[in-house]
């Protein structure tokens, strides 16, 4: 009986640990070393450092590699423990102007905004609508040719 609840207890204390999750990907130091600011291009950076995770989300001067690590523990919620973002700029002519490398420390909380658009046909059924437009119905406009 004791080898059975020693075993429960082990088994209990394995599914308490925390697992690790790593995902994404972000150039070494020496591979970023390589790049020469003013002289490489947007596809000589893919072909030292490997495509981007992302772009730019207004233009697509920036390529954005990240990087995070997170720890599950049983039933909480997955926390970041480590995030890395290296942004590589470019110039309009697609030449590298700069190399930023940012952590967890420089990131910022966004809160999600919750909004809902409100519309005027919810309590309106398709019949109810055909009905009220009947009389905004003007034949000789829709036989008018152009």
């Amino acid at each position: 009986m004791r080898k059975i609840g020693a075993i429960l207890c082990l088994i209990v204390l394995v599914g308490c640990t925390a697992t690790y999750r790593n995902h994404g990907y972000v150039p070494s130091e020496d591979e970023l070393a390589a790049l020469e600011l003013g002289k490489d291009t947007r596809d000589s950076v893919i072909e030292a450092v490997g495509a981007p995770g992302f772009g730019g989300v207004l233009n697509s001067d920036v390529f954005f590699y990240v990087q995070s690590r997170v720890r599950n523990e049983m039933f909480y919620a997955p926390t970041v423990i480590e995030r890395e973002v290296v942004a590589l700029s470019f110039d309009s002519a697609g030449v590298l102007r700069n190399v930023e490398r940012f952590g967890l420390e420089d990131g910022q909380v966004v809160p999600l905004a919750r909004r809902v658009t409100d519309n005027s046909v919810q309590n309106n059924g398709l019949l109810r609508q055909l009905l009220r437009n009947l009389g905004n119905f003007n034949p000789a406009g829709a036989l008018a040719q152009n």
